[in-house]
């Protein structure tokens, strides 16, 4: 009996994809642009060095809505939701109760909600998480109808100041309501000057019925290109950010994953208001362990030899004993060197380490280097 074919659900940009040539592949349960005609690598460089449009309209978005909600949040999350500022974003992890991330997210807090974007794949779960846990505190509010743009690049503020007065203004993770007007009508948004690429730009929430309009309205200027998956991972695994189910998962704590900068000192060990999250025994103990507490580290990887190493790979040391394995990893066209993350024991993560890649039998030598592998340039002012 042959198999029935995979039900993919479409984004309101679909038609636009196909119209502009896009190779479409299933990703997170919906039909996604992989690639344009003009390919991965040229498409990598033009955001480099411009500005691309990706349709991130898989991801989740999602409204808190109450007195309580900042607190409720709070409760999920070991990051400082309470004293964020109105007008600021923040990037958070949805824990669950040993301490595994559930999914990364980012939140962003207004004057009447917080605004949460959730992963494609995950958002199901999550919404559903988020409100058996806080649901009594707060409303939890999916926005289904919202689609999503990422407008990601050096030259991203240019385009869309032309077209939205005002976004020139804003700073890396601030963001607020403006108006974009494409010449035949006016499109209300909300947007954050963030994205996931290490580049200065913008997430553009629409509402689906005006995401067409809005997408071939920024098309339209010159800066101005389309950008499918392929190039958003290189870019993000150049500026090394970690992909929620590659390098980040439910086994994961944000300690192995090395993402101690997200966890504010309010709620660390002594901080106003420390632990209250899923797992913070865990979690705040590897805090106060350091390396000696953990059995696994999230490093970056750096081909000696121009050998691309994939996911999944394994990673062993010079005596030839298996110490982890590749999670990402790929030829990075703006380093032009075979670039990975992975998991190794601690003893193995001070930069400048060598292990081996295994790679069809043979051994590839990496080093352990600094991440991210390209300088991040957000707008900080």
């Amino acid at each position: 009996m042959t198999a029935a074919p995979e039900l993919l659900l479409k984004t309101p940009l679909n038609e636009l994809h196909i119209s502009l040539g896009a190779r479409m592949v299933p990703f997170a349960g919906y039909s996604m642009p992989v690639q344009y005609p003009a390919g991965l690598m040229a498409e990598h460089h033009h955001t480099r060095n411009a500005a691309g449009l990706f349709d991130v309209s898989h991801m989740g978005q999602l409204r808190l809505v109450g007195s309580d909600a900042a607190a409720a949040f709070e409760s999920l999350i070991p990051v400082d939701v309470i004293d964020l500022p109105v007008g600021k974003q923040r990037y958070g992890l949805l824990l669950n109760d040993q301490g595994g991330i559930i999914d990364d997210l980012m939140f962003f807090k207004r004057e009447a909600d917080i605004f949460v974007i959730v992963n494609g794949a995950c958002k199901v779960g999550d919404i559903a998480h988020i409100q058996a846990r806080i649901g009594t505190r707060c409303q939890v509010i999916p926005m289904p109808e919202r689609a999503l743009l990422a407008l990601q690049g050096p030259l991203a503020v240019s385009a869309l100041s032309r077209l939205a007065q005002g976004v020139e203004k804003l700073v890396f993770m601030t963001g607020g309501h403006f108006t974009v007007q494409t010449g035949t009508q006016s499109i209300d948004v909300f947007l954050t000057r963030s994205g996931y690429t290490g580049e200065d730009g913008f997430e553009i929430s629409v509402h689906e019925s005006q995401a067409e309009a809005l997408a071939k309205a920024l098309l339209a200027q010159p800066e101005v290109k389309p950008i499918g998956l392929g190039a958003r991972n290189s870019l993000r695994l150049e500026s090394g950010l970690p992909l929620y189910g590659n390098d980040i998962d439910n086994s994961t704590t944000p300690v192995e994953a090395g993402l101690n900068w997200a966890m504010q000192k309010v709620r660390r060990t002594g901080g106003a208001r420390a632990g209250g999250f899923p797992g913070a025994e865990k979690i705040l103990g590897q805090l106060a362990a350091g390396a000696t507490g953990l059995e696994r580290k999230r490093v970056g990887l750096l081909a000696l030899e121009r050998i691309p190493v994939r996911e999944h790979t394994e990673l062993q040391d010079l005596a030839g004993q298996r110490i982890g394995e590749v999670t990402s990893g790929l030829l990075g066209p703006t380093i032009d060197k075979p670039i990975g993350m992975g998991y190794v024991p601690p003893a193995f993560a001070p930069v400048g380490s060598r292990i081996n890649a295994i790679v069809r039998g043979k051994p590839v030598l990496m080093e352990v280097v600094p991440m991210p592998f390209v300088p991040t340039r957000y707008f900080r002012g």
